[in-house]
C-alpha cells in the first residue's frame, strides 16, 4: 500500500493523526456529490478532526471534478480524495440481480474496512449505511469506530398507513430489515446512526442500541437567482399560458413517468392544451419514452419537452424556479426525496405520492397535493386542480420556506460532525 499511498498523495500525517475522519461513498449519482460538498464546506468550522480522507469511485474524480477542485481550494484544511483502484471497481458485481447486489455490498464493505485500516482512520462515516446492514450484522468488524446515514427505514410504516399497500416483497424486506437492524444496533463499533426520516427516529430509539440515534436534516442549499432575468422558459420554447409540470432526476419507472404519461393521455383536450410536461434528467428508457410521447402528442395538444442530460446544480435551480408544479410521483417509494426539499426551497407546489414518508411530509408541511401515484386517474385529477385558479390553496409558501430552512446544508453538516465528535 505504501507505493499506492504515495501515488495518491497520502502523507505521513494522514497515517498517524489521532483525529482522522474517513468518508466512504462509492456512489456518484443523486445526492452523493452534494452531501460530500456540504461536509467539505463545513470542515473548516469543526474543531475535532484534523484530517479528512474521502474514499470514492475513480469515476467521481472526473464526473464531479468541481467537488474535487473545491476540496483542493481548501488545501490548508487537510482534505484529500482517495479513489479505489480501477481493478477494484471493475471487480465489483453489477446491481441488476439480487444475489449480485448483495455480493457487491459485501465487496464494498470489505473495501471500506481495507481503506480504513490502510489509511489509519480513527473514525469512518458511511454515506449510505443501508447498503451494508447485512455486512455489519453478520460479517467482519471494521478497524475503527464508524457512523452512517440510514436512508430508508420501514419499521414505522405501519403507523404511516403504508403497510396495507406493501407488496409481499416489501413485507419480506421489512421483516428482514427489523432482524438485521437489531444486530446492527448492537455492533460495538457503530457509534452514531444518522436517520433522514424524522418519523422513524422514535421507533429506532425504542430498540436496544449501543449507538446514538439522531435525526439528520436532508440538506438543501438554496442558490439565489441571478440578477438578470431568466430566459429558460423562452429558451425551451414553452408556449404561453401553459402550466409547467417538472419531472426531474432519473426519468424512469420508479419516478412514475409511465403513470404521468397515462394521466396526460386521458386528459380532455381543454386541459392538455394548458399543460407542459418538462422532463429533465438522464434516462435509461429514453427510446421507450420517445415512442410513447410521440403517440401522446399525436393525439393530444399537450407540450412535452425533454432534456435527457445530467444538469449542473445551477441549472437545477433554474428549472425549479421556472416551473409551476413539481412532480414527485414515485411508485411506493420508501424514504425521503430531495425533490420535495428543492420544491420547498423554491416554494413551488408538488404533486406527490401519498405513500409513506413522502406523503406524510407533503401533508405536514403543506407542500402541495398528494395522491395515489400508482393511479393515472388520480394524477390527472391532481394536474387539473393545480392548473386551476385555486392552485395557491393547495400549498403554504411560509411553511415550505420554514421546512427548507430547517434542512439547510449547514444544519446537515453540523449535525454530522457534532454527532461523530461526541463519540470519537
Amino acid at each position: 500500500m505504501q507505493n499506492s499511498q504515495k501515488a495518491l498523495g497520502i502523507t505521513d500525517g494522514f497515517e498517524k493523526t489521532n483525529h482522522h475522519l474517513l468518508i466512504f461513498d462509492l456512489s456518484i449519482r443523486g445526492h452523493h456529490p452534494n452531501y460530500i460538498c456540504h461536509l467539505i464546506r463545513y470542515w473548516q468550522t469543526q474543531t475535532h478532526f484534523q484530517l479528512l480522507s474521502i474514499v470514492v469511485s475513480p469515476r467521481f474524480l472526473t464526473e464531479h471534478a468541481d467537488v474535487v477542485q473545491f476540496a483542493k481550494q481548501q488545501s490548508n484544511l487537510n482534505i484529500q480524495f482517495v479513489a479505489i483502484t480501477h481493478q477494484q471497481e471493475s471487480a465489483l458485481k453489477p446491481r441488476k440481480k439480487v444475489l449480485d447486489r448483495n455480493l457487491r455490498n459485501f465487496q464494498e464493505w470489505r473495501l471500506f474496512c481495507d481503506y480504513a485500516g490502510k489509511l489509519r482512520a480513527t473514525h469512518g462515516l458511511i454515506m449510505y449505511l443501508d447498503t451494508y446492514f447485512l455486512s455489519i450484522a453478520w460479517w467482519i468488524k471494521p478497524p475503527c469506530p464508524f457512523s452512517g446515514i440510514y436512508f430508508r427505514p420501514t419499521l414505522h410504516y405501519r403507523q404511516l398507513g403504508a403497510q396495507l399497500s406493501f407488496s409481499w416483497h416489501q413485507k419480506l424486506n421489512q421483516g428482514r430489515e427489523s432482524i438485521t437492524l437489531n444486530k446492527v444496533l448492537q455492533n460495538s463499533r457503530l457509534t452514531t446512526l444518522f436517520c433522514l426520516d424524522p418519523l422513524a427516529v422514535p421507533a429506532l430509539q425504542q430498540r436496544r442500541s449501543r449507538a446514538e440515534i439522531i435525526h439528520l436534516p436532508d440538506p438543501v442549499e438554496y442558490v439565489p437567482p441571478p440578477p438578470q432575468d431568466c430566459t429558460l422558459r423562452d429558451d425551451l420554447g414553452i408556449e404561453a399560458e401553459r402550466t409547467v409540470f417538472l419531472l426531474f432526476g432519473a426519468i424512469d419507472g420508479r419516478k412514475g413517468i409511465h403513470q404521468v404519461l397515462d394521466a396526460i393521455q386521458n386528459l380532455s383536450p381543454n386541459w392538455s392544451r394548458r399543460l407542459c410536461l418538462l422532463l429533465v434528467g438522464e434516462s435509461k428508457i429514453q427510446q421507450q419514452l420517445e415512442a410513447r410521447i410521440t403517440e401522446i402528442t399525436d393525439s393530444q395538444p399537450v407540450q412535452i419537452i425533454r432534456n435527457y442530460q445530467f444538469v449542473s446544480e445551477e441549472e437545477v435551480w433554474s428549472y425549479f424556479r421556472m416551473s409551476d408544479v413539481i412532480l414527485a410521483t414515485y411508485q411506493k417509494h420508501v424514504g425521503m426525496s430531495g425533490i420535495l426539499l428543492l420544491a420547498a426551497a423554491t416554494q413551488k407546489p408538488v404533486l406527490s405520492t401519498d405513500f409513506g414518508l413522502m406523503g406524510a411530509m407533503v401533508k405536514q408541511h403543506q407542500l402541495g397535493l398528494s395522491v395515489d401515484s400508482t393511479q393515472p386517474g388520480q394524477i390527472g385529477e391532481g394536474m387539473v386542480k393545480l392548473m386551476g385558479e385555486s392552485r395557491n390553496d393547495f400549498f403554504n409558501p411560509d411553511q415550505m420556506k420554514a421546512w427548507a430552512q430547517q434542512n439547510s446544508a449547514e444544519n446537515f453538516a453540523q449535525t454530522i460532525f457534532a454527532g461523530i465528535a461526541n463519540h470519537a
